[in-house]
């Protein structure tokens, strides 16, 4: 039977305690992750502050007037042993669709403004990542990253930010890249950058280090409630969220641009359950297959 990494916990000062679950990045330690953090607000234990999932780790805060470190420690390890049961790590997620302008004139002339900061200067970062992944056709690459969907590991360092990783892709094909030599001063709001193994939506405009490989037509991050989907929340994301890049050209941009501006817009979502235990032993089949309902 399929068995998920071993959790590692420690102490960090007297109020947190951080449970690392894996060294390197997978599917299976973050949605091993995800499924105990959910248990973890479902419990409702007094004491407990705030609860973080991360890629492969999470980071609990507490306090010690209220609980002790140890008997924390104690539920922690509790709801582990039943969380490395992959049947018993089934999630109610939401597959959410963002359309993309890949390879689009505004990453583009954000990677000549910064090409003294880059790896390769000769090369506009579309074309940089298109490169070291092997790929000699721009239309293969948006394929590649578009074809199977992506998983919001975590969230964090600015407002609303979501780091993804690509499900039904074996490691040894999952694109990869390095940063910038020296972060860039400015990224335009909703780029979508690569870097490491991770697809990042940057939310605001502000410094940044991913390659740019276009623009997201929608918001994640809306201080304005604009749109319906965004009244309860200033955040699109959600760890465990499922993302779908579906290519766009500049006029369908164009558009759905002009949407959000009147406030139209209205997301393509749906509420699936995911299982853990299926993805494991079927990999891209069951996401395709969850893909079909979308």
């Amino acid at each position: 039977m399929f068995t998920l990494p071993e959790t590692r916990f420690d102490f960090a000062g007297d109020e947190y305690i951080y449970a690392e679950i894996s060294r390197d990045m997978s599917a299976e330690s973050n949605l091993k992750a995800l499924a105990i953090t959910n248990e973890l607000r479902k419990r409702n234990i007094p004491g407990i502050i705030e609860i973080c999932p991360s890629n492969a780790s999470y980071l609990v805060r507490f306090d010690p007037d209220m609980i002790s470190a140890d008997d924390l420690l104690d539920y922690l390890k509790q709801i582990d042993i039943t969380k490395s049961n992959p049947s018993e790590l089934n999630l109610q997620v939401r597959i959410i669709e963002i359309p993309t302008w890949y390879d689009d004139p505004i990453t583009r002339e954000y990677s000549e403004r910064f090409k003294n900061r880059h790896p390769d200067p000769q090369c506009t970062n579309f074309e940089f990542v298109m490169k070291i992944n092997g790929f000699k056709d721009g239309q293969a690459f948006i394929e590649a990253h578009s074809a199977m969907p992506h998983l919001v590991t975590m969230m964090g360092f600015t407002p609303g930010a979501a780091w993804e990783f690509q499900l039904g892709v074996p490691n040894e094909e999952i694109i990869q890249t390095p940063k910038y030599v020296s972060p860039r001063t400015d990224t335009p709001s909703q780029a979508v950058g690569l870097g490491g193994a991770f697809t990042l939506i940057y939310p605001v405009s502000g410094p940044g280090s991913y390659q740019l490989i276009g623009m997201s037509a929608v918001p994640i991050y809306d201080t304005e409630h604009r749109l319906e989907d965004l009244k309860d929340s200033l955040f699109l994301a959600r760890p465990g969220d499922i993302w779908k890049h579906r290519p766009i050209d500049e006029q369908e941009y164009n558009k759905i641009v002009e949407q959000v501006k009147q406030g139209t817009y209205r997301f393509h979502t749906k509420n699936v359950e995911f299982s853990p235990e299926e993805y494991f032993r079927k990999g891209k089949q069951y996401i395709q297959q969850l893909m079909e309902v979308f």
